[in-house]
C-alpha cells in the first residue's frame, strides 16, 4: 500500500460513529486535497482483512453515491441509520452529521436553520 493510500484509509477510520464525511473532506484530511475520485478508487480497493467503517462516506452533497435502491444503498443506508444517522431519501444533513458540520450547532446545540 503506498503512502496515499495509508493515509485515506487512515482518515477514513478517523470517523467517528454517528458522523459523516465527503470523498472530498477524506481526501483534503489525507493531505490530497482535490482528489476526492482517489477516495472512491481506493474504497473500492480495500485491502482483505482491513476493516473500515466506508458507509460514512459520502457525496459531497450528503447523498448516497450508490444507486438508490441497490443492495449496498440499502446496506449503506441501514448502517448509518443503525448509529443515528439520519437518512432521508439517501441524503444525510451534513449540518448536522457531518464531520466538519456547522460549529455553532456542535457547540451550542443551535437549532438547523
Amino acid at each position: 500500500m503506498n503512502d496515499a493510500a495509508g493515509r485515506i484509509y487512515a482518515a477514513i477510520a478517523a470517523i467517528p460513529s454517528g458522523r459523516v464525511a465527503s470523498y472530498g473532506a477524506i481526501a483534503a484530511r489525507a493531505g490530497l486535497p482535490g482528489r476526492a475520485r482517489l477516495v472512491g478508487k481506493l474504497l473500492g480497493e480495500v485491502p482483505d482483512g482491513m476493516q473500515l467503517p466506508w458507509y460514512r462516506v459520502l457525496r459531497s452533497s450528503g447523498h448516497i453515491a450508490m444507486p438508490p435502491g441497490s443492495r449496498g444503498f440499502r446496506e449503506q443506508s441501514r448502517l448509518l441509520r443503525a448509529e443515528g444517522v439520519e437518512v432521508k431519501n439517501g441524503r444525510v444533513p451534513l449540518s448536522r452529521f457531518g464531520l466538519d458540520g456547522d460549529l455553532d450547532h456542535a457547540l451550542w446545540g443551535m437549532p438547523d436553520a
